[in-house]
């Protein structure tokens, strides 16, 4: 039984740990279920957010599309954020607990009163996903020794914890909003507050369960400042704290109005690299040179998530609009599909497609992280393309097969599954220790650039489809996906073609 020292952290070291036998550490399953409740309370409340808005606020399409961007670019933009008070005060550890607690907050106060006070609840979720999503991912990956080839496969895994969780959440809670799911037991008034409530009650869940993995991380994810005073470090901690609660009203202002996002983007954006560039002249060439290699990563990952995240935003519309409830002659809410489809599937493929990458290994073919990265583009194409084919099976009032839709969210899924749970794991690869929560932090901003611009994209779907009738409305937005699947093959094949250059600026790291 492992000891405890006066720190609280067992007396297990980051080498005990990171010498496991098999294909996967024991401690990656704790924190597995943890980022799975962690993932319904968040997914759960995004697949809710834009037909939320139109339909129990009275905003209009475009609106909503830019409403929710802005929403969740914000949510990932403070990933960032969290990320480095996680490095520099807190550690990953207290980072992901006050997160979490902050959700919770965030969740009761959309259960008791959603139409009310939406920005207010959603406020305190943005800022507690971006205390909890970046620490525990990097977490996972300090479970793993440098170079470990069973790293990726080690992320995939965590990947489909994830995504258990979105599709538990993404499904049960639009189908309970929208009175598809338990409508005879939960009465009509008290639907949206009940799907609000779900959030709060798995995000508990999540926190108890990572209490009880800190028992067997070692020193992994503690304070970097331990050297410091106890009453000095804890007066830091409380400073972090109270000026997290100070902050909730300004982001309540930025998220409720949509144009300030343009404002915020503009900043934290440049903002980021500057840190960045100021923390590489500390630095060595060779390491710096890893970092140019994952600002290639990044970059191109913003262009793929723009794209992807339509599944919250235009997608939703569309599922709404122009979808049958029946998928494979089940009755399945269709809003409630596009939000699953997606998390099913790397459910089922997560695994074996880790484990494929795990063979080409041994025999020595396996791609480079940039060409699975070209792959997953050219996946993300292909799904849109199919999405575009959706017109051709519509009947006369514009609605259409969901068969086939959640076709294009099985080709997409193996895209994603090329380019994220890889992404997560060559940031902390290529990162060195020190900036590691950042560096995963910025990832998770690309995906808030993501997130924005595909509100953008969304929008302007949304206003060229106004006041059309349904079936030119449907090929309006058929249309639209068919460009983005075209611009998503331009992508994978640029990646692929400049694979060998970036392949030579990340050294060792394969």
């Amino acid at each position: 039984m492992n000891q405890t020292n006066s720190n609280g952290a067992s007396a297990m070291t980051v080498a005990d740990i990171q010498n496991f036998q098999g294909k996967y550490p024991k401690q990656i399953w704790p924190l597995f279920f943890s980022e799975m409740w962690e993932r319904f309370c968040f997914y759960g409340m995004r697949g809710m957010l834009v037909f939320f808005m139109i339909n129990q606020l009275n905003m209009e399409g475009a609106t909503v599309n830019l409403q929710y961007g802005a929403t969740q670019a914000f949510v990932y933009a403070f990933t960032f954020i969290g990320g480095l008070f996680a490095d520099k005060l807190l550690g990953y550890r207290k980072s992901l607990f006050w997160g979490g607690i902050l959700m919770i907050v965030g969740s009761l106060i959309l259960a008791f009163d959603p139409q009310t006070y939406f920005f207010y609840g959603i406020s305190f979720t943005i800022i507690g996903t971006g205390f909890f999503k970046p620490n525990i991912s990097t977490m996972v990956g300090s479970l793993y020794k440098e170079n470990d080839s069973r790293t990726d496969a080690g992320f995939s895994l965590f990947y489909a914890g994830i995504n258990l969780g979105a599709l538990l959440g993404g499904y049960i809670c639009i189908a309970v909003g929208k009175g598809e799911m338990w409508a005879s037991i939960i009465p009509e008034a008290l639907r949206w507050n009940v799907a609000f409530g779900f959030a709060a009650v798995v995000m508990l869940i999540s926190l108890v369960t990572f209490l009880f993995t800190q028992r067997s991380m070692g020193p992994i994810g503690l304070s970097p400042l331990m050297h410091l005073e106890p009453s000095k470090r804890k007066n830091l901690e409380r400073l972090t704290y109270a000026a997290s609660l100070l902050v909730i009203p300004g982001i309540m202002t930025l998220v409720s109005v949509p144009q300030y996002t343009d404002i915020f983007m503009f900043i934290i954006g440049p903002a980021t690299l500057v840190y960045l560039g100021f923390e590489m002249t500390k630095l060595d060439t060779a390491t710096n040179k890893k970092l140019l290699a994952a600002l290639v990563f990044i970059v191109f990952s913003i262009f793929f998530w723009a794209f992807f995240e339509q599944s919250g935003g235009s997608l939703s519309i569309f599922a709404s609009d122009h979808l049958h409830s029946s998928l494979v002659g089940l009755p399945l809410d269709s809003n409630g599909v596009n939000n699953s489809a997606n998390s099913l599937f790397v459910i089922l493929l997560a695994a074996p497609i880790g484990l494929v990458w795990l063979w080409l290994a041994k025999k020595g073919i396996e791609p480079s992280t940039l060409v699975k990265f070209g792959i997953g583009f050219l996946a993300l194409g292909v799904g849109f393309y199919i999405f575009y084919q959706n017109q051709m099976f519509a009947d006369s009032n514009g609605v259409t097969s969901l068969d086939i839709f959640t076709l294009g969210w099985l080709v997409i899924t193996i895209g994603e599954l090329c380019l994220s749970p890889i992404g997560m794991s060559i940031m902390t690869k290529l990162s060195p220790l020190k900036l590691q929560a950042v560096m995963m932090g910025m990832w998770f901003l690309a995906s808030a650039y993501g997130q924005y611009f595909a509100g953008i994209l969304g929008a302007n779907i949304a206003t060229a489809s106004d006041n059309a009738p349904p079936l030119e409305r449907l090929r309006i937005y058929c249309d639209g996906y068919a460009q983005l699947g075209l611009y998503g093959v331009i992508c994978g094949v640029i990646l692929i073609l400049i694979a060998p250059l970036v392949r030579k600026l990340m050294g060792d790291v394969r």
